[in-house]
């Protein structure tokens, strides 16, 4: 969340502009927004443009009873009501990425006025016109790998062993099925990353998901997003298929073209 606290108004009383993207002004001109603003927002209401120098923001007025920061923050907390505004969000991105390259800014960045809308575009027009330049011509698609649980170990007999040797035993090799599982784990996520990174210009690599609040079965064992240049775009794919075809193999989720979200900022593959 980000808010402008300046106290100057250009937007109706009790609204505030909600912000979506960033994008080049020549790529974004006013006859090729009509498309963006047909889409349903985060509340429904018509999507415009800020242009400021050769950058546009694309915005969207909503109600400072719901968006000014202390209603926001008890907003946040309510999942009914992020999973709205992130599905608003996600369609107005994707409505202006099938026109041109954007910069889509975080969930919730809300400004008071379209002054504070201007302040951004020019403080930071240098490294905005940079990163467009660096992600244009580039999608994002995201790649989850899985592999198989791993099996339970079978129980051991019965044993009257009172040194406790029998015991020190099975922890010993539990403790290894451990160690190779993770080796194991880790060969194959480092094996499909380094194979797509390959392809890739640059990736992110996220925290892996936790199966128990997935419900899908198995280990998640890489979690990354890939930033491929459009034409590269089938070859990427094509390596995924590949990964994923070996019925022993992990399995291997594909997910995209997206705006490049991972990859507003820089960051290390």
């Amino acid at each position: 969340m980000r808010t402008d606290t300046n106290t100057d108004t250009d937007t109706t009383p009790g609204m505030l502009l909600y912000a979506y993207a960033v994008a080049r002004d020549a790529d974004l001109p006013a006859a090729a927004l009509t498309t963006v603003t047909e889409v349903e927002g985060v509340t429904g209401r018509r999507v415009r443009a800020v242009r400021e120098r050769d950058l546009v923001a694309l915005v969207e007025p909503v109600p400072a009873a719901e968006f000014d920061e202390a209603p926001l923050r008890e907003h946040l907390e309510d999942l009914a009501w992020l999973e709205r505004v992130a599905r608003g969000h996600q369609r107005v991105v994707d409505a202006a990425t099938a026109l041109a390259c954007v910069l889509p800014l975080r969930l919730a960045t809300v400004y008071r006025d379209e002054a504070g809308v201007r302040r951004m575009l020019t403080a930071g027009h240098e490294e905005l016109t940079t990163t467009l330049g660096r992600l244009d011509g580039r999608d994002e698609w995201a790649v989850k790998v899985w592999i198989p649980p791993r099996p339970e170990p079978e129980p051991s007999p019965p044993t009257d062993d009172r040194s406790g040797r029998g015991y020190l035993a099975r922890r010993g090799a539990e403790a290894r099925a451990r160690e190779a599982a993770q080796r194991h784990a880790d060969e194959t996520a480092d094996s499909v990353h380094n194979t797509l990174l390959a392809l890739a210009e640059e990736a992110r690599l996220h925290p892996t998901r936790d199966n128990r609040l997935s419900g899908r079965p198995g280990r998640n064992v890489l979690n990354a997003a890939y930033l491929v240049r459009r034409e590269r775009s089938h070859q990427f794919r094509s390596a995924v298929g590949t990964l994923a075809e070996h019925p022993d193999g992990p399995r291997v989720e594909l997910s995209g073209p997206w705006a490049p979200y991972s990859f507003v900022t820089r960051g290390t593959p």
